[in-house]
């Protein structure tokens, strides 16, 4: 119950291709009321979630502003392991947990990235579409690297970038990682030898990777961080690959890159905008292997996030703390 004795009130905002069905279920079980907005229109979710004690979103960005318009809100109950849709900042402020999905895709998102990778450094693109009678003999401007010649960059070692590492790094030449949040713990030491996984600098990795993978969240730090600068310090003809969120990378430094040989493709499953608008300059070629943010996805992680959605905000109005909070509360 709420602290006013009534039922409390979980709101989902946007639901797009999911189905909350389960999630619903698992809300009203445990006593909640529920309401689906079907909207990430800001003043629709405050008009719709003014009385409301949980907001479970979609892809709708959670502002300051809506949460302050929200008194009684105790809990965002993410659909993902990104949050930065979310002022966690405002919501700390607010007494308002803020919670997210992880390691619910791990393996999805490590097997998902290989696939790109591999499908951009076998240039399938061009080879699917010649494969014709016409064009059967048709051959790409540069032949194909071979990987076992080649390093493999890994920007981002936790749960995805070592499950990445792990299915990737026995097919390249050298693997090499970077994370400054990650321990430098003799545990940590022994993990990442396990994978094959040499760990250096930022520089480092940008230099000498041949294929580099991005794995880390969206932050003021990472904002664009793979800019005209850092891609000019990749090697010639390398790849650029990018699973997590598309605010990661200046596009139009990246469009440069590919236009002038820098890069030989990007293999991409997020953009800075979803869905690209029409003529988006990184859709439709052919050095650029591109799917809809879709890296999590399986039968399994269809039902499992919404669940955990669901879970997490269970926890929190039941036992006072959510199972996977973002955010600490004093």
């Amino acid at each position: 119950m709420a602290d006013d004795g009534r039922r409390p009130l979980a709101v989902y905002t946007d639901v797009d291709d999911t189905d909350p069905a389960p999630g619903i279920a698992l809300l009203e079980t445990n006593g909640f009321e529920v309401r689906v907005l079907g909207t990430r229109d800001p003043e629709a979710i405050v008009a719709g979630a003014r009385d409301a004690d949980a907001l479970l979103p979609g892809y709708a960005p959670i502002t300051r502003e809506v949460i302050a318009a929200l008194p009684r809100l105790k809990v965002v109950g993410l659909m993902s392991m990104g949050f930065d849709y979310v002022d966690v900042d405002a919501a700390t402020e607010h007494g308002v947990w803020v919670t997210n999905v992880p390691g619910a895709a791990t393996e999805e998102v490590a097997t998902h990235a290989l696939a790109l990778l591999l499908a951009s450094a076998r240039q399938l693109p061009f080879y699917t579409a010649s494969a014709t009678p016409e064009r059967w003999n048709e051959r790409a401007a540069v032949a194909p690297p071979r990987l076992s010649e080649l390093t493999l960059g890994i920007v981002g070692l936790g749960r995805i970038g070592r499950a990445f590492a792990r299915v990737a790094g026995p097919l390249f030449g050298r693997v090499l990682g970077y994370d400054p949040l990650l321990p430098e713990t003799a545990a940590t030491a022994g993990d990442l030898a396990s994978l094959g996984i040499e760990r250096t600098t930022l520089e480092d990795v940008r230099r000498s990777s041949h294929a580099l993978s991005l794995h880390v969240p969206l932050t003021a730090e990472t904002d664009r961080m793979v800019d005209g600068a850092f891609l000019a310090g990749m090697p010639a003809r390398s790849i650029l690959l990018n699973v997590s969120r598309g605010g990661l990378v200046d596009n139009a430094a990246l469009v440069d890159a590919l236009d002038s040989g820098r890069l030989a493709g990007a293999a991409l499953d997020v953009l800075d905008q979803e869905p690209p608008a029409a003529g988006h300059p990184l859709v439709g070629r052919d050095d650029v292997v591109l799917t809809p943010h879709i890296a999590y996805f399986s039968g399994f992680t269809e039902g499992e996030y919404v669940r955990v959605q669901a879970q997490n905000v269970v926890s929190a109005l039941t036992n006072g703390i959510p199972d996977s909070p973002v955010n600490v509360l004093p």
